[in-house]
C-alpha cells in the first residue's frame, strides 16, 4: 500500500473537539474557581495552540515551484493562519472534460503539512502516480471535493482543513493538521 493510500485513503475521522468542563458538586455553589487540574489543562491547551497572525492565508500566500510533471516545492507562509475552508487553485490549466464524481483519475502529488512545513509524502519522488475513483470515498473528503472539475494536464493546489483531512490525526499526520497538496492530473477518465 502506498503512503498516499494510507494518508488520504483512510476514512476521515471526526474533527477533534477539545472541551474542558468544570463540574461542581451541585450542593456547594460558593466556589467558582477552577480546580488546579483544570487550570493546568487550560494552560496546556493554550500553550499548544499557535498564536494567530490575524488573517487566514489564501492560495496566493502559498508558494510553489515547478511546472506540470515536475516535482513541486511548496512553501507555506509564516505570517498568516491556515484557512478554515477548502481552497483550490489551478496553477497550470489542462484541457478536456472536467472530472466528475465516479470518474477514474490518475494523480501525482506532493503533500506538505502546515504546522511544520515538512514534506510528508510525494508520488513524484516514487515515480508512481496514484489511481483513484473520484467521489467514492477512497480518499479524504478534501480530495473528493477539491478535485471535482480538474482537467487532464492540470496542476492544482489543494489546501485542506482538518475537517476534510484527518481531523484527529493518523497515518503520520498530527491532530487538527491542515494539509497542502500540489496535484497533477495525469489522466482523467
Amino acid at each position: 500500500m502506498t503512503t498516499l493510500a494510507r494518508i488520504i485513503g483512510s476514512t476521515v475521522l471526526a474533527a477533534a473537539t477539545v472541551a474542558l468542563t468544570a463540574c461542581g458538586s451541585g450542593g456547594d455553589k460558593s466556589s467558582s474557581s477552577p480546580s488546579p487540574t483544570t487550570s493546568r489543562a487550560l494552560n496546556q491547551t493554550a500553550a499548544a495552540m499557535p498564536a494567530s497572525h490575524g488573517r487566514e492565508c489564501t492560495a496566493d500566500d502559498v508558494k510553489t515551484t515547478g511546472g506540470f510533471g515536475e516535482a513541486p516545492v511548496i512553501t507555506i507562509p509564516e505570517d498568516c493562519d491556515p484557512p478554515k475552508q477548502l481552497i483550490t487553485k489551478d496553477l497550470v490549466v489542462g484541457s478536456g472534460e472536467g472530472a466528475a464524481a465516479g470518474q477514474k483519475l490518475t494523480m501525482n502529488y506532493t503533500l506538505v503539512t502546515w504546522s511544520d512545513h515538512k514534506k510528508l509524502d510525494s508520488s513524484f519522488d516514487r515515480g508512481e502516480p496514484f489511481p483513484l475513483t473520484l467521489g467514492s470515498g477512497q480518499v479524504i473528503p478534501g480530495w473528493d471535493q477539491g478535485l471535482i472539475g480538474v482537467q487532464q494536464g492540470t496542476r492544482r493546489l489543494l489546501i485542506i482543513p482538518p475537517n476534510l483531512g484527518y481531523g484527529q490525526g493518523g497515518n503520520g499526520i498530527k491532530p487538527n493538521e491542515t494539509l497542502v497538496f500540489v496535484t497533477d492530473a495525469v489522466k482523467v477518465g
